[in-house]
């Protein structure tokens, strides 16, 4: 906290002078009082742009004097120039956004640990900030349907793992359902100059560890499946208990958490019980408008509910490159987790993944996997505990077919490649296949 002070004590040149044209106000309260009462679809000509992103470039964040497309998942940054989502409006003091999304899947495995299922898979978030005080009060919310429009038992996904269904047993090869409260989460930020000091608290909410959650960044959002990396970098979106203050320096920002380690048990409906058990710390580093980069390293005490007796610390490093291409807007995020368990072993994951929209209807993406896992057989199985280099490509295409003032909807299908070593494919296959086609609404 007296670092905090004395950083923003200093004055330092505005946050203009060094970000293009993304200028941010001198003050919080000057750019509400700016912009209060206005709306994404009254704003001045030459501000609403390509799904309000310009009115959103011109936004001070909630954690610091910059633009708010920079904040992502809970406290965690992304590229200034990143495609930012949902409808944005002021009401006096307030500024609100709210975005949300669902789809309507059919999912289908292949191979002899295949299965199939329909779900769907969805969310929605809202934030509000408004000047309180000397800094900005923010309130952050994020809710999921899934624990009914998946179930427990989750949704078929070839080499996923971790959590469990009933408490006794582990999800393999299946991807666990999100949470009904995901977030809730209020913040404070104190700025000066390009400079500013916060604190966030959530429960649930999500420590500074890892790159933004696979469903708030663009380069993951539009494919209807979880990462087999999950949790090798984003796990910790979802903490019941959470608390991280951090420094803004321009395009530094170095933050520290204290939160619960354990995983989201079974109860998908429930809060849990707060604990500050475990802690991490992230540093994160946005050299032009185009970039995000990120370190970030926790220790996890007993994350696995059926594990209790495992602590894992957790090292991430990850980057994501926003661009504009020829009418196209795409993004790249390419990372690497690593988890050393304790006791146990060291076992790493890597990840990149890329977007692509193209005329607003048209959207492109991909994702490439390799990670080291040990759970892909349970207790009892001759091959349980032995670790396997597994890896999956998927690529697939959506088209939006109807825009309207709030809602886009479209249609999509994704296909995917498994690949297993030898030890491992009497029980998947040679090369086992994945395809899911789906039904696609959304906020803008």
């Amino acid at each position: 906290m007296v670092v905090g002070i004395a950083l923003l004590g200093s004055p330092r040149p505005g946050l203009a002078q060094g970000h293009d044209h993304h200028a941010a106000p001198d003050s919080a309260s000057h750019h509400h009082h700016a912009m209060s009462g206005m709306s994404m679809d009254h704003a001045p000509e030459g501000m609403q742009g390509h799904h309000g992103h310009e009115v959103h470039m011109a936004m001070t964040g909630m954690y610091g004097p910059y633009p708010m497309t920079r904040e992502a998942s809970g406290t965690s940054w992304q590229p200034d120039a990143a495609s930012h989502r949902g409808i944005h409006v002021m009401r006096g003091p307030w500024m609100a956004l709210l975005h949300g999304w669902a789809d309507l899947v059919y999912d289908h495995q292949g191979g002899r640990r295949g299965d199939e299922k329909v779900f769907s898979d969805n969310m929605l978030m809202g934030m509000a900030q408004r000047p309180l005080g000397l800094g900005t009060l923010g309130l952050r919310a994020m809710l999921s349907a899934e624990p009914a429009t998946i179930g427990k038992s989750g949704y078929p996904l070839l080499l996923q793992s971790g959590e469990t269904a009933n408490g006794r047993t582990p999800l393999i090869d299946r991807q666990h359902p999100h949470d009904l409260f995901m977030e809730l989460a209020g913040t404070y930020s104190i700025a000066n100059g390009d400079r500013s000091f916060f604190i966030y608290a959530g429960l649930p909410g999500e420590p500074a560890l890892g790159p933004p959650a696979f469903m708030h960044r663009f380069s993951g959002m539009a494919l209807p499946e979880a990462p087999i990396t999950h949790h090798w970098l984003d796990s910790s979106h979802i903490t019941f208990g959470v608390v991280t203050a951090g420094l803004v320096a321009d395009r530094v920002k170095i933050e520290a958490s204290a939160f619960r380690g354990r995983e989201p048990d079974q109860d998908r409906y429930d809060i849990e019980s707060p604990e500050l058990d475990s802690h991490s710390f992230r540093l994160s580093f946005n050299p032009t408008p185009a970039w995000a980069l990120q370190v970030s390293h926790g220790r996890l005490r007993s994350p696995e509910q059926l594990e209790p007796e495992v602590d894992t610390d957790r090292t991430t490093a990850s980057a994501i490159y926003s661009g504009e291409w020829n009418g196209a807007h795409w993004e790249t995020t390419v990372a690497w987790g690593r988890n050393r368990n304790r006791p146990g072993l060291m076992l790493d994951g890597f990840a990149a993944e890329a977007a692509a929209e193209v005329r607003d209807s048209h959207t492109l993406f991909a994702r490439v996997e390799r990670v080291e896992k040990d759970e892909l057989f349970p207790a009892g199985d001759p091959l349980a505990g032995r670790v396997f280099d597994v890896g999956k490509i998927s690529a697939g295409y959506r088209f939006d077919f109807w825009h309207g003032p709030h809602l886009v909807t479209g249609a999509g299908a994704l296909g995917s490649i498994i690949e297993v070593p030898e030890a491992a494919r009497a029980a998947y296959g040679d090369h086992p296949l994945a395809a899911m086609v789906f039904l696609h609404a959304g906020l803008r």
